[in-house]
């Protein structure tokens, strides 16, 4: 609706900001470390330590998957701490080593 409460402070809003000074290159003083920008090294070295900790391991033969556990047995499991779905894995291997993948069916 033109003229509403709403347009006015939508066009004040996009005066303001082509009126704004233009946007300058920041530049460090070398007196505070904490606000020395970092170097293209140091970001590329930032970004490669946190890729190593995404995702599964290199070689990796595990599949994610959704599976639906009754709530005492996932309590049970979670109670021991982290490391509970290796936990739960060792549980299912164990039963198909004594029953067989013949046993599955």
């Amino acid at each position: 609706m033109p003229g509403s409460k709403t347009m006015l402070t939508r066009d004040a809003i996009v005066a303001a900001g082509k009126k704004a000074p233009p946007q300058t290159h920041f530049v460090w003083d070398g007196q505070d470390e904490d606000d020395r920008p970092a170097t293209a090294e140091e970001l590329a070295g930032a970004v490669n330590a946190w890729r190593k900790k995404r995702g599964r391991p290199i070689g990796s033969d595990k599949t994610s998957t959704t599976l639906r556990l009754d709530n005492d047995v996932l309590d049970a499991f979670k109670a021991d701490g982290s490391g509970w779905q290796t936990r739960i894995n060792a549980a299912l291997r164990e039963w198909l080593e004594r029953h067989g993948a013949d046993g599955m069916r």
